[in-house]
């Protein structure tokens, strides 16, 4: 990949609790673990991928409300975590008033993409990212218009649940709104399936539902109700450092290498 030029990923889903923030932690560990140089951008106001991933609250000294700020560059807010060529720009509370802030400044849903130009000016080939993926809030609100507009391809989490295709159209029209006003290379990168139980009818009507809508934007990869992935956290570990041998590590180094495959045939493609 060229110098300069990270593919920018965003996870991206306006209902909680779905899986975002641990596939982005998680997803972004197993490409560190095949080579790629991969920074997290943190966009929660939660924190939760800065907490899941050991970065403790009191040593977050510029976070992402600082670079959305202008007040200091991306490059400034990232910060090593413990899995090798993985960093992270860690959120604080801040980011919640981040709307109300920047009101109707004109460059204001182009903030994030912004900072992103220049992650890679002026730096060693081997302090270059290769991958950005960006973890959005539960909401589609200015933040996630400033991913989506930064953004090369959105990566949906969607839980096999009842309303999931319900929210999935609706995150499905904010895509294309944002790609017909301020981002027409957008594109869906691909639909991961969530908290799958294969011993539960519902989840299985689910799988089947999304696959007849979206075709071949769904992923094979499914990753499994797995409670080693919900322990993770709680360590300040992604699941493939507190336990690789589980199903969910698989599950998540199956869809890094899927995700790779894609980039590959875009790349040919284009």
């Amino acid at each position: 990949m060229p110098q300069g030029h990270p593919r920018i990923i965003s996870l991206a889903n306006q209902k909680g609790g779905v899986g975002k923030t641990t596939t982005a932690i998680n997803l972004g560990t197993a490409l560190a673990a095949i080579g790629e140089r991969v920074l997290i951008i943190d966009l929660d106001p939660q924190g939760n991928a800065s907490t899941g991933l050991g970065i403790d609250r009191r040593d977050r000294n510029a976070s992402t409300y600082d670079v959305l700020m202008g007040e200091v560059s991306l490059r400034d807010a990232v910060v090593p975590t413990a899995v090798p060529r993985l960093h992270i720009a860690p959120s604080t509370m801040d980011l919640s008033g981040l709307e109300l802030e920047l009101g109707t400044t004109r460059d204001r849903a182009f903030r994030l993409r912004n900072a992103i130009g220049s992650l890679n000016n002026n730096v060693a080939p081997d302090a270059d990212f290769t991958y950005v993926l960006v973890d959005c809030p539960p909401s589609l609100n200015l933040i996630t218009v400033n991913a989506m507009a930064a953004s090369d391809a959105i990566l949906v989490p969607l839980q096999c649940e009842f309303f999931a295709l319900e929210g999935l159209s609706q995150l499905l029209q904010t895509v294309e709104q944002v790609r017909s006003t301020l981002n027409p290379e957008l594109s869906i990168h691909g639909i991961v399936l969530t908290m799958y139980d294969s011993r539960n009818n519902l989840s299985n009507q689910v799988v089947a539902d999304v696959r007849q809508f979206m075709g071949k934007k769904v992923y094979d990869t499914m990753i499994p109700r797995n409670v080693r992935i919900s322990e993770a956290p709680s360590y300040g570990k992604p699941v493939l450092v507190y336990d690789l041998k589980c199903a969910g590590s698989e599950a998540y180094l199956k869809l890094a290498t899927e995700v790779i495959q894609r980039e590959r045939e875009l790349r040919t493609a284009g």
